[in-house]
């Protein structure tokens, strides 16, 4: 795991308990750091519980002898009382901090998944002059104890996950020692460090960004900017404002890419001296990358050799990086072809912006959508809608997607369920045509994630007859 002295004998307060929160308090907890770990759902207390064994010890007024802590025992203390103390580990204790004093506290570090703007951990944290911080930002103080190495930041509201590992691939193609991390892959505090001259590869959301503050990249990279996440922002603009902190966080001599597709992104490029600007058409042979097609993926390559060459990496390991990168799941991935029909999982496709491109990859689609919508339109598709065959309608959303698609003169089938949509569109599709589920919606309204709904595409499609 990554560590630093940077951090030892100080004291924070962790959050969250999802992945990246047991991972923060392994590291904090390894520098020498005291830890005050929380999280609302028992079922992640008790991960702490089982990790630590945690024990409970009475206050240090009251003295006494510390107990079992059985998980059916509450782990909150009365808010006039003091946090429960471990006995056999004074480095580690659990408490919800926002019953906590937090004076002499160095940072609160909190889950992306918390809503700062609706949190109350953001207004308790700032009484005591404490900063609220995230993963990254405690990877970003830890660098100077880290072996020489360069940090790649990969921002956007779409794209950035295939950029991310697009370019991990080159770079791992051209022998670097690289890892890939942040909103991607395996918590980042839990990675063991690179030896000197590796690169960190961070894909970095808006939600990230937001609780990190010297992460300075050295090659920042912004894919695009549509509207994305609004309940967590005032407005498009305060969206917008949060990837572009990920560029105003670099020093100078360090390098930005942009791709300029959009007018966000434009005004973000225009407002930087050291920006490189990209965009799809810069493109070239990308019949020869398999799994790049379409022009959303055009602009992940562009951006990728434009980082890659930042970092120097030779133009024959990018060569070979694009023509043999194997893509990421749920991301335009092929499935599987029977009776001469291509099927295509593209579930990461979580708004109209993100599934337009997948539209415009292929001539002839069965198109499964719907889930739970993000916006009440589908415009950001209507360009590519001569390349729906038909449509299959699911989830929240199918009703309104399916009256859309009606007006637009498109044959439309409101499926409900994706299983019946996998069903209902094989059976219309003919060979050499592609049946894809690009749902352009959230999962939650019948998954728990988009994962989970490619994973139940795929088994669909895998219990098709041949």
């Amino acid at each position: 795991m990554i560590t630093s002295k940077a951090f030892a004998g100080k004291t924070y307060a962790v959050l969250g308990l999802a992945r990246s929160g047991v991972a923060t308090v392994e590291a904090l907890l390894a520098s020498g750091a005291k830890v005050t770990a929380w999280d609302g759902k028992e079922e992640a207390r008790d991960k702490i519980l089982a990790m630590r064994s945690i024990r409970r010890g009475t206050s240090e007024a009251g003295g006494g002898v510390g107990q079992n802590l059985d998980v059916a025992t509450p782990l909150h203390h009365p808010a006039d009382g003091p946090p429960p103390h471990p006995s056999d580990r004074e480095d580690l204790a659990l408490a919800d901090p926002l019953t906590l004093d937090l004076t002499g506290f160095a940072g609160v570090v909190v889950s992306p998944g918390v809503p700062l703007n609706k949190h109350p951990i953001a207004a308790h944290a700032a009484k005591f002059g404490v900063p609220v911080i995230g993963d990254i930002e405690l990877f970003a103080q830890a660098r100077p104890s880290l072996p020489p190495h360069k940090v790649v930041g990969i921002t956007g509201t779409n794209g950035k996950s295939t950029t991310t590992a697009l370019i991990t691939h080159i770079i791992e193609t051209a022998g670097v020692p690289t890892l890939m991390g942040g909103n991607i892959g395996l918590p980042i505090m839990s990675r063991d460090p690179l030896e000197a001259g590796g690169i960190y590869v961070l894909e970095l959301s808006s939600y990230q960004i937001d609780l990190t503050f010297t992460l300075h990249c050295d090659v920042a990279v912004l894919t695009n900017i549509t509207p994305d996440h609004l309940d967590r922002y005032n407005g498009f603009a305060g969206y917008a404002a949060s990837k572009e902190r990920l560029f105003a966080m670099q020093s100078a001599g360090q390098i930005g890419i942009v791709a300029t597709e959009d007018a966000p992104s434009q005004a973000i490029a225009a407002r930087y001296r050291r920006i490189v600007t990209v965009k799809s058409t810069d493109a070239w042979d990308q019949e020869k990358w398999p799994a790049l097609q379409g022009p959303h993926n055009a602009q992940n390559a562009v951006i990728a050799m434009e980082a890659c060459a930042a970092l120097n990496v030779p133009q024959g390991a990018i060569d070979k990086g694009l023509r043999t990168y194997p893509g990421l799941p749920h991301r335009m991935e092929r499935i599987a072809e029977k009776k001469g029909v291509l099927f295509v999982n593209d579930s990461k496709a979580t708004n109209a912006t993100a599934a337009a491109p997948a539209l415009g990859a292929y001539p002839k689609i069965h198109w499964i959508l719907g889930g739970l919508p993000k916006t009440d339109d589908l415009d950001d598709c209507a360009p590519y809608f001569d390349h729906v065959v038909a449509a299959y309608t699911i989830g929240q959303a199918g009703p309104m997607y399916a009256r859309i698609l009606t007006e637009a003169g498109k044959p439309v089938t409101e499926s409900g369920t994706l299983e019946q949509a996998v069903t209902d569109a094989a059976a219309a599709a003919k060979a050499g045509e592609v049946v894809m589920l690009s749902p352009a919606c959230a999962s939650f309204d019948q998954f728990s994630d988009y994962e989970a709904r490619g994973d139940a595409f795929r088994r669909a499609v895998e219990g098709l007859p041949l």
